[in-house]
C-alpha cells in the first residue's frame, strides 16, 4: 500500500527574516572612502608621550642637584685645563732652565778646555775634556754632550762611537752658528745622530763655543725629559690645590646665599600654589554663580512663560479662535526650546555631575546638551566602570567637544556615545552618521578651527590615546583610550 507523502514534510522550510538594521549598526559599520574602498585604520591625533608644557618644575632639590652637578663639571674642566696648562708651562720652564744650564756649562766648564787640536781631531786632544764632562757635566739631568765642527762632524761626544762621524746639521744648528745664540727645544730623537739616545723625548740645547784662537764649534747637551714631568707634577699639584681651595671657599661663601634663595623659592612656590588654588576656586565659584543666576532667573521665567502661553492657547481654543491658539502654541514651543537650550548651556558651564557621580550620569548630562539641536544621542555605558575624577573630567570634556562638533558640522544626525571596558583600559567611542570629512585636513587645519587641537591636547596631557576614523560621506568616529589605571572598579 502506497503511503501518501506528508505535506508538511515536503514543504520547504521558510528562512528566518533578517534582523532589521539598527542605527547602531549603521554607526559602527566599516567606514568607506569616496571611491568605495574600506578605510580600516584609525588616525592617531594625540601624542600620549608628550606634554604641552614639558618644562620641569623648579624645586629646591632640583636646584641643589643642578648646582652640585655644575660644581663637579667645573672641577673636571678645571682639572683638565690645569693638567694641560701645567704640562705646557713645565715644558717651557724646563726648556728655559736647560738653556740657562747649557750656557753656564759652556762658559765655565767647556770653553776653557777647547783647543784647535780638538777641532782638528788630533789623538788624545779630547781626553782632558772627556774627564771633566764625565765628572762634572754628565749626571741625572744631562745625559749626553756633543761638540760639532761647522761641517757637521762630531769632534767630541761622551758616547765614543759618535766621535768622528759626520751628520747633516739641522736648521736650528745652522741658525745657532750663523747667528750666535742659544736654541733649546724638545727633541723627538728621530734623527740618525740620536741612535744612541734612549727614551722618547729629550730637551736639546745648542749654542756656539770658540777655541782660544777664535775657531767656532757647536756645543750641544741633551737633558732627560723627566725634568719636565717632575716640574709638571709640581705645577699641577699647586695649581689644582689652589683651584680646589678657591672653589671650596666659594661654596662655603655661597651656601648662606643659596640657602636664602632656596627659602625664597619655597615661599614663592607655596604662594603660587595657593594663588592657583584660589584662582580655580574663584573660577568654579564664578561659574556656579552664573549657572545659579541663569537657572533661577531666565530659565524659570522662560518655563513660566511657556506655561502661560500654553494656558492662553487653551483658552483661545475654547473661544474658537484657532489662529490665535496656533500662534500661542508655537510661542510656547519656542519658549520651551529656549529653556532647554539654556539648561544645556548650564550643564556646559557648571557640570555638577562631575563631582561624586558615575560615568553614566556624567555622559547623560553631556548628551542632554544636544537637545533641540537636531542631534539624537544613543547612550551605551558599562555601569561597572568607575573612574577617578581627573579621568572622569577628561571623558566629559572629550565627549562634550565631540558632540559639539557633531551638532555644528554633522546635524541632523545620530550619535552613539559608548563607554566600554577593554582588557588594557577603558575606551570612549563617539560615532555619528554625518557627512564626515577628509582626514587629511587634520595636517593643515583652517585658521581658527581649533577643535581638533583642543581634543588632541586634552588627551595628550592626560597620557591617553585619541584617534579618529572618518571619510567624506561616511560619518566620523572619535575613540579615546585610557590606560588600565582608569579601569579599576
Amino acid at each position: 500500500m502506497a503511503i501518501a507523502p506528508d505535506p508538511a514534510a515536503a514543504a520547504p522550510v521558510a528562512a528566518a527574516p533578517p534582523r532589521p538594521r539598527t542605527v547602531e549598526d549603521e554607526l559602527l559599520s566599516p567606514v568607506a572612502s569616496a571611491d568605495g574602498s574600506t578605510e580600516p585604520g584609525w588616525r592617531l591625533v594625540s601624542t600620549p608621550d608628550a606634554r604641552t608644557d614639558p618644562s620641569p618644575m623648579v624645586t629646591p632639590r632640583r636646584v641643589v642637584t643642578q648646582m652640585v652637578a655644575a660644581l663637579a663639571l667645573v672641577l673636571v674642566v678645571v682639572a683638565a685645563l690645569a693638567t694641560f696648562a701645567a704640562g705646557r708651562l713645565a715644558e717651557r720652564e724646563a726648556v728655559n732652565d736647560a738653556a740657562a744650564a747649557a750656557d753656564l756649562i759652556a762658559q765655565a766648564v767647556i770653553t776653557p778646555l777647547l783647543t784647535d787640536e780638538l777641532l782638528d781631531g788630533a789623538d788624545g786632544a779630547a781626553a782632558p775634556l772627556d774627564r771633566v764632562v764625565r765628572d762634572v757635566v754628565i749626571g741625572d739631568e744631562i745625559v749626553r754632550v756633543k761638540i760639532w765642527a761647522p761641517d757637521g762632524t762630531i769632534v767630541y761626544a761622551d758616547e765614543g762611537h759618535l766621535i768622528g762621524r759626520t751628520f747633516p746639521l739641522s736648521q736650528d744648528q745652522r741658525d745657532a752658528l750663523a747667528d750666535p745664540r742659544t736654541i733649546a727645544e724638545v727633541s723627538q730623537l728621530d734623527q740618525t745622530e740620536n741612535e744612541f739616545e734612549t727614551g722618547n723625548r729629550l730637551l736639546e740645547v745648542y749654542r756656539p763655543v770658540w777655541t782660544p784662537t777664535g775657531r767656532e764649534m757647536l756645543f750641544e747637551t741633551y737633558t732627560a725629559y723627566d725634568v719636565v714631568s717632575e716640574r709638571a707634577a709640581e705645577l699641577r699639584r699647586g695649581f689644582v690645590g689652589v683651584t680646589l681651595s678657591s672653589l671650596l671657599l666659594l661654596v662655603v661663601l655661597m651656601t648662606p646665599v643659596l640657602s636664602r634663595l632656596l627659602g625664597r623659592l619655597r615661599d614663592v612656590t607655596r604662594h603660587r600654589e595657593r594663588m592657583l588654588e584660589r584662582s580655580l576656586e574663584a573660577s568654579d565659584a564664578e561659574r556656579r554663580r552664573i549657572a545659579g543666576t541663569l537657572h533661577d532667573g531666565p530659565v524659570q521665567e522662560l518655563v513660566a512663560s511657556s506655561f502661560a502661553a500654553s494656558g492662553a492657547a487653551e483658552q483661545a481654543a475654547r473661544r474658537g479662535d484657532a489662529e490665535l491658539a496656533g500662534t500661542l502654541d508655537r510661542l510656547a514651543g519656542a519658549t520651551r526650546g529656549n529653556a532647554r537650550a539654556l539648561r544645556s548651556l548650564l550643564v556646559e558651564i557648571y557640570p555638577e555631575s562631575l563631582s561624586g557621580a558615575d560615568p553614566t550620569t556624567v555622559l547623560s548630562d553631556v548628551a542632554a546638551t544636544t537637545h533641540g539641536r537636531d542631534v539624537e544621542v544613543e547612550l551605551d555605558v558599562d555601569p561597572s566602570i568607575t573612574l577617578p575624577e581627573d579621568e572622569q573630567r577628561l571623558i566629559h570634556r572629550i565627549a562634550q567637544e565631540c558632540l559639539r562638533n557633531a551638532a555644528t558640522h554633522a546635524a541632523p544626525c545620530h550619535v552613539l556615545l559608548r563607554l566600554a571596558r577593554e582588557d588594557d583600559g577603558v575606551t570612549l567611542l563617539v560615532a555619528d552618521d554625518g557627512p564626515g570629512f577628509d582626514p587629511a585636513v587634520l595636517d593643515n587645519p583652517a585658521v581658527g578651527h581649533l577643535g581638533t587641537k583642543v581634543l588632541a591636547d586634552l588627551a595628550s596631557d592626560a597620557g591617553a590615546e585619541l584617534a579618529v576614523q572618518t571619510a567624506p560621506g561616511s560619518g566620523t568616529r572619535w575613540r579615546l583610550h585610557l590606560p588600565a589605571l582608569g579601569a579599576a572598579e
